[in-house]
């Protein structure tokens, strides 16, 4: 399953892919206010609905990245690596967004960090060891 030729990059789709899946995929997906919860939110009151949707939405495009991504890990390719560093990128922007206006908890902050990191690794990958 790990590619002989490009093995950092098989080993990174595999280990990022596992944590987003267990860390933020399927809790957003299956438990959005529990995953809310244990990164320090603050939920609404009253009507949740919304609330579950969006982050059941969240959740399933996650998911849907990360098993497009689990496909690649035989046989990296750029292309996947691009779609990493997009996402990380919008992320960051999110995130640091999310950090000025203060609307978010601390946890959400600490992950601008997390993700310019995955994102930069992810690029390195991309343009050195994939060539």
């Amino acid at each position: 399953m790990i590619s002989a030729e490009a093995p950092l990059a098989s080993w990174f789709l595999a280990i990022a892919g596992t944590l987003f899946l267990l860390v933020i995929a399927l809790p957003l997906l299956l438990m959005p206010l529990t995953w809310a919860r244990w990164f320090g939110w603050r939920l609404p009151e009253g009507n949740n609905h919304l609330t579950i949707y969006f982050g059941r939405c969240l959740g399933a495009v996650a998911l849907a990245i990360i098993l497009t991504a689990a496909r690649f890990v035989s046989r990296p390719g750029p292309a996947i690596f691009d779609l990493i560093g997009w996402v990380c990128a919008g992320m960051v922007v999110v995130h640091v967004w999310g950090a000025l206006k203060k609307a978010q908890p601390v946890s959400e902050t600490v992950e601008i960090a997390f993700y310019a990191v995955v994102g930069v690794v992810a690029m390195w990958i991309r343009f050195n060891a994939l060539g």
